[in-house]
């Protein structure tokens, strides 16, 4: 069973640029597809990017796309959220996820997908 743990969170201004990573023990990194989400007071956790467990295939939601982006290093056994031009409303509670039984190019959108999760890292952006 892999264990995900969160880190690279913070405080930083409006156009910054934070870089989160995601490391993975337990398992190895490329048997899953992975996924950044996260989660904001009082919203859901929503998808922010996800790659495939080969890194060929990748998915960003329309509010970040552009800004951030989402990489993996299967020998490092850890996934990577590059983010730059970040904007107040990015402030949230980041998490990563991990799937298994994943198909090697397919990536995942919904939080349901994936059973394994880290301890979130506070992003927090001032205007």
């Amino acid at each position: 069973q892999v264990q995900l743990v969160e880190s690279g969170g913070g405080l930083v201004q409006a156009g910054g640029s934070l870089r989160l990573s995601c490391a993975a023990s337990g398992g190895t990194l490329s048997s899953y597809a992975m996924g950044w989400f996260r989660q904001a007071p009082g919203k859901e956790r929503e998808v922010v990017a996800s790659i495939s467990r080969s890194g060929s295939s990748t998915y960003y939601a329309d509010s970040v796309k552009g800004r951030f982006t989402i990489s993996r290093d299967n020998a490092k056994n850890t996934v990577y959220l590059q983010m730059d031009s970040l904007k107040p409303e990015d402030t949230a509670v980041y998490y990563c996820g991990a799937r298994a039984g994943a198909y090697e190019s397919s990536f995942y959108t919904h939080a349901l997908y994936y059973a394994y999760w880290g301890q979130g890292t506070q992003v927090t952006v001032s205007s």
